[in-house]
This record gives structure tokens, sequence and C-alpha cells, in this order.
């Protein structure tokens, strides 16, 4: 259960807890089936998280679910009846929510001059308007128990910078990112951070079949680090924010890009 001083009060800080980060942290994630989702689920079960996994690929979601005593979920959060109604049984199977990440996501790929309505529109269905009626429903439930919480909402280093092909993908992740600030404005005097990570390249294996060893040592060479993000570096900054450890962050987009941006 998470506490949270009154905003004139000044507590002494509780170390983290040998049974792990989230010891005892009633979690939702959701796009939890693969790639970031579940190596997010993954790290925050190894750090004592109570899970609930969404994803819209219900048997994917199930089997990552199943090694980590996760609960698991299938729901199109495009949907606004389903992602309301899904996350609310997901609060219910957990006895309450102490974490949200906001994962899912889509990425899709055109010129400029060709996107339709219809992809535009989805792509914003998919990662904003999702985050909003899964934010509403968990920050709803968290200021009713009047524990607070953390909500951690997933952006990209393209809503920073964005690409050629990709001006519907950016200009929804440019979206999470006022999203969460804004969120984090309204509900901080609840007690409850909200922050965005902005990744850069993620060598998940969603792309694996399409990505080559050229493109893969391109986007590396972006990187003052010289290399791509593995899922499980996203996941670390995840419990961090999710955690006591982020305990004076909210509205940061932190990018996890190896410094391909900076800002």
């Amino acid at each position: 259960m998470l506490s949270y001083a009154h905003p004139l009060m000044v507590t002494a800080h509780t170390p983290n807890s040998a049974a792990g980060q989230l010891a005892g942290r009633r979690v939702i994630v959701t796009g939890a089936a693969r790639g970031i989702g579940a190596a997010i689920a993954a790290t925050f079960a190894e750090h004592g998280a109570h899970l609930a996994l969404l994803d819209l690929d219900g048997d994917a979601c199930a089997r990552t679910a199943a090694p980590l005593g996760a609960a698991s979920f299938a729901v199109d959060l495009a949907d606004p009846v389903s992602a309301t109604s899904v996350t609310t049984d997901a609060i219910t199977s957990l006895g309450g929510v102490d974490v949200l990440v906001n994962n899912a996501g889509i990425l899709l790929f055109a010129p400029l001059l060709d996107i339709t309505v219809a992809d535009w529109d989805r792509t914003f269905d998919v990662n904003v308007r999702s985050m909003l009626l899964t934010t509403q429903v968990v920050a709803k439930a968290m200021i009713a128990a009047g524990t607070g919480g953390s909500i951690v909402n997933m952006a990209s280093m393209g809503g920073k910078v964005g690409s050629p092909t990709q001006a519907h993908y950016a200009a929804s992740k440019a979206a999470v990112i006022s999203l969460t600030r804004v969120s984090a404005m309204e509900l901080g005097p609840h007690g409850i951070r909200v922050n965005c990570i902005c990744p850069g390249y993620v060598l998940t294996e969603m792309g694996a079949a399409t990505r080559t060893d050229d493109m893969v040592a391109k986007w590396s060479s972006l990187s003052p680090l010289g290399r791509c993000a593995q899922p499980e570096d996203v996941a670390d900054m995840a419990l961090f924010l999710a955690s006591e450890q982020g305990r004076y962050c909210t509205g940061q987009a932190m990018n996890v890009s190896g410094g391909m941006v900076m800002h």
C-alpha cells in the first residue's frame, strides 16, 4: 500500500524492503503479452508486485501471466466500453490498485500525404484515448482509497523528434507526453504521480522478422552508447517510476534512448 505525506509535512524515507521495490503493490500493465510490456510485468513480479495484465491477444497474455502468478484479461483498448469495464475488472481482481502502466500501443507506417483517417484515428484510439480511459478508472479508484499511487505511460522518443512515415505515431506519442503532464498536475494533490517513458529503438521480438543487421547497426550508431535498447532497459525505468525510488518524480518524460534524444 502506498502512503503519502500531506504537502506541508515531512516524513522520513523508509528504504525498500528486501522483498522487493514493489512488495505488495497491486499493478495493472496494459499491452503486457510480449515485448516491453512482458518485460515490465516480469520485472515488477520479481520485485513483489501483484499483477493484472491486459492485452488484445488474450492467449499470449495468459501465457505471459501464468508463470508470474498474474491475472490476465483480453481486451481491445480501442473500444471505450471495453477499456473501461476491463480496467474495472482488473482492479477488482487485485482488490484495489497502486500502479498503472499504460504500455499498450500500435505503430503504423505511411507517408504524410497517404495517411488515412482510419489509420490516424486507430493510432490515437489505442495510443492516447485508451490511456485517458484507463487513467480515469484507476485514478478514481486511487482517490477513493486515499492511498495515492503511480501511473506510468509509454510514450516514445518519436513524440519528441518524430520520423518520416510516422506522423500519426509521433503525434500520438506527443499527445501522451502532454496528457502525462496535465494528469500529473491534476492528480498530484491526491498523491498520484504520473510520468511517461520515451524509449528509443528497442529490440523486441515483435520486429525481429523485419529488421536486419544493417538496420540495427544504423540505429545503434545514433546512440553514444553504441547500442539499441533491450526491453529490460525500459522495464527498469518503469520500476523506478512506479516505486518509492521515484517518489519525487511527476510530470516527467523520461528518455530511455541511450542518448539518441537528450531533451
